[in-house]
């Protein structure tokens, strides 16, 4: 018996919150969409993150990751207290650890810089962080103060915006794992599913780390490779952390020397070059911290050292930390860019195809105004102008053309 041929106007790959987050503006705009995706909604690596939402508030110059950051506070703000879903959102503010002179001198310049474009941060003394948060380690030299950063939960901000896309006509069909995809004879695409093909005129991959293999199904090599993220929680505790938290490290170590194919990993070719932090404590008491970023192909294992490694460096700086054990790790695959720059726009080796993705270690954070832009692009049948640095042209080619 021949499977179910399904249409659509619009088909998107991929339930992670880029993806439903360009669902919900697509059918907003009046298209008819369709959401596929192979497991659950918030099922791989916008469902495992910390939950951390990056902003320094809008600049006056012409940066899409400020947009991107900026953008997608006011997104999460507009679902929990307009739309009425309850994602968790908080702004609390962040503070990021500096460890050594040198980071203090680094981070004092990104501050000066930020702030004499508008943007709302400020380099506090250590007695300043502990007055925010008084878990804060005495021994630190000071932090990067961010008023404006939130913290939402992962898994509810990402069904958010499915549950939003489906109230605005969307089609969201989970367990829908793609096998094919194929140019459809007279225009358009085909996927094909175990439960059936659907037919569409426009599609959007949006499959985070797996964009790759899926522009491998179009003859198309699109640069994003898998980096592994993992991260590790505690038992349920007392209010205690505040703020969302960070160190300085990495930041300083990346700008020195981020590395390339991908930029910005903790672990090259084996050796560590650098440790990252980021973490925070939920609502449900369980403190979260992570930073790993490593290559390990599709491996979603945990590796104890680096576990213990980000252990130490949270305790580094919430001194009473060392004493709280590990109640359990988990690790998820992020979709990082060769070059380091997002793919959010209209792929032109192939008719009627999209792309938002590469957002690396902060698709949570970025996902929400990352699939508005991408919404609003093929609504108005062009990319806009902010998603210039974004552009696919060029990056993604034709397989076995580099």
């Amino acid at each position: 018996m021949a499977a179910e041929v399904r249409g659509t106007e619009i088909l998107i790959i991929g339930g992670g919150i880029a993806g439903c987050s360009a669902a919900y503006h697509l059918a907003s705009h009046g298209h008819a969409v369709t959401l596929v995706e192979r497991g659950e909604v918030a099922g791989a690596a916008s469902g495992l993150n910390a939950g951390l939402i990056d902003c320094v508030g809008w600049s006056d110059r012409r940066d899409l990751q400020d947009h991107l950051t900026a953008g997608s506070v006011e997104i999460f703000e507009r679902v929990q207290l307009e739309e009425g879903e309850d994602c968790e959102l908080r702004r609390s503010g962040s503070l990021q650890a500096i460890h050594t002179p040198e980071q203090h001198e680094f981070i004092g310049r990104r501050v000066a810089d930020m702030r004499a474009h508008g943007q709302r941060v400020e380099l506090i003394t250590t007695r300043e962080a502990r007055a925010l948060e008084p878990s804060w380690s005495p021994a630190l030299l000071g932090a990067m103060y961010s008023p404006l950063r939130a913290q939402a939960d992962p898994v509810k901000g990402t069904r958010a915006f499915a549950m939003l896309a489906a109230r605005r006509g969307a089609r969201i069909l989970t367990g829908h794992g793609v096998s094919a995809c194929a140019p459809r004879v007279g225009g358009g695409w085909t996927a094909r599913t175990a439960h059936g093909a659907l037919d569409a005129d426009v599609l959007v991959l949006a499959a985070g780390a797996w964009c790759a293999a899926l522009g491998a199904m179009l003859g198309l090599d699109v640069p994003i490779v898998p980096v592994r993220g993992q991260m590790w929680a505690s038992a349920a505790l007392p209010p205690t952390v505040f703020q969302t938290i960070s160190a300085a490290e990495s930041a300083y170590d990346w700008h020195r020397d981020a590395g390339t194919d991908p930029p910005n990993l903790t672990i090259r070719n084996g050796r560590r070059v650098t440790r990252h932090l980021y973490g925070r404590q939920r609502r449900n008491g369980e403190i979260v911290f992570g930073g790993d970023r490593e290559c390990v192909g599709e491996s979603t294992t945990p590796e104890p050292g680096g576990v213990t490694v980000n252990h130490a460096h949270a305790a580094s700086v919430l001194p009473f930390l060392e004493n709280v054990p590990i109640a359990r790790t988990w690790a998820g695959l992020m979709p990082f860019p060769r070059d380091g720059k997002p793919l959010i726009g209209r792929i032109v080796e192939r008719e009627h195809l999209w792309v938002v993705s590469g957002l690396a270690s902060s698709g949570f954070g970025r996902g929400p105004m990352a699939g508005k832009l991408l919404a609003d692009s093929v609504h108005a049948g062009a990319p806009l102008p902010i998603l210039a640095e974004a552009d696919p042209r060029g990056r993604v080619r034709e397989r076995g053309s580099r």
